[in-house]
């Protein structure tokens, strides 16, 4: 998970500590950070700090017999859902990608390298999608913040259900929206976690077929944008609802952004369960195939 050049702090007894069980850990600890190419940075008081190397050099030149071994070639470090861990070192990218980002909030704004690396259909319009993503968000999210007084809200923990580059979590940012954003990636589609966490956003990936791995009533506001109509080909639509509803606190808010047909049911869905609902036509107009439902959950 470390970028290249990224640093690991380790706070405990054992890197100040002189007793015998205390400087066994130390020793086996800095035996296996010497293995795995970490430098030793700073040792003061309780804490010690190392960083990752910024290239291969050091995994190229480790003994071949040494543990952890190098992960092998068709090993790939973007299999991130129900992959079982495995101990190997996984190499840096030579070409950089992932290390080489901009300064934060540039980076929030510049399309990463590793936008390339996408797996999905489109490849030469990749950034022409990333900047239009961006605009797309920046302009609804402005009509939120004025319309529906976010900024009244007092919003803390936001969830966007289907992330796609984090533009709507560069948004909020954007429009002074002081929140904290989990960015979800549905298994169902293309894996963009490595662009949202280049833009200096945090993110998962789920499968919005199971349970969020989170308590009851953790969020504040959740953004879902053609979610449903992708996920109902997988799963009962009724039972993601059920989902949100868990997730969110009393008083909490849900926009959604789906076609007129998946929102008609939604909005039945929604009213069942106590949601106060309200319906809205998109910039479209009122003819347009897609509707935006809000709903509101009881204090």
């Amino acid at each position: 998970m470390l970028r290249a050049g990224a640093h690991f702090v380790w706070a405990a007894q054992s890197v100040y500590e002189h007793e015998d069980n205390s400087q066994e850990q130390w020793k086996e600890m800095e035996n296996l950070s010497w293995r795995i190419c970490w430098e030793l940075i700073k040792r003061e008081g309780y804490i010690a700090i190392w960083r990752k190397p910024l290239g291969n050099n050091c995994y190229i030149n480790r003994h071949p017999q040494l543990q952890p071994p190098i992960c092998e070639a068709n090993d790939d470090p973007d299999n991130v859902w129900y992959v079982s861990l495995k101990a190997c070192i996984t190499p840096l990218p030579e070409n950089g990608y992932g290390a080489n980002v901009t300064i934060w909030p540039t980076r929030l704004h510049y399309p990463p390298d590793r936008l390339l690396t996408i797996k999905m259909d489109a490849y030469n319009s990749r950034k022409e999608i990333f900047r239009a993503e961006s605009k797309y968000w920046n302009d609804l999210v402005n009509g939120y913040v004025n319309a529906f007084n976010w900024k009244d809200l007092h919003l803390r923990n936001v969830m966007d259900m289907k992330a796609g580059y984090g533009g709507f979590a560069a948004a909020l940012h954007d429009y002074g929206i002081d929140c904290w954003v989990m960015n979800v990636v549905p298994v169902s589609g293309f894996n963009t976690l490595p662009v949202i966490y280049d833009r200096g956003l945090v993110g998962v990936m789920h499968d919005w077929c199971e349970p969020f791995d989170t308590y009851p009533r953790t969020y504040d506001l959740l953004n879902a944008a053609g979610l449903f109509s992708i996920e109902e080909k997988r799963c009962d639509i009724s039972t993601i609802m059920l989902e949100i509803d868990r997730i969110l606190r009393p008083g909490g808010h849900v926009y959604i952004h789906d076609t007129d047909i998946i929102i008609e049911e939604l909005k039945d869905i929604a009213t069942a369960m106590g949601w106060e609902t309200l319906l809205f036509d998109t910039i479209e107009g009122p003819h347009a195939t897609y509707k935006l439902l809000f709903g509101a959950k009881p204090v």
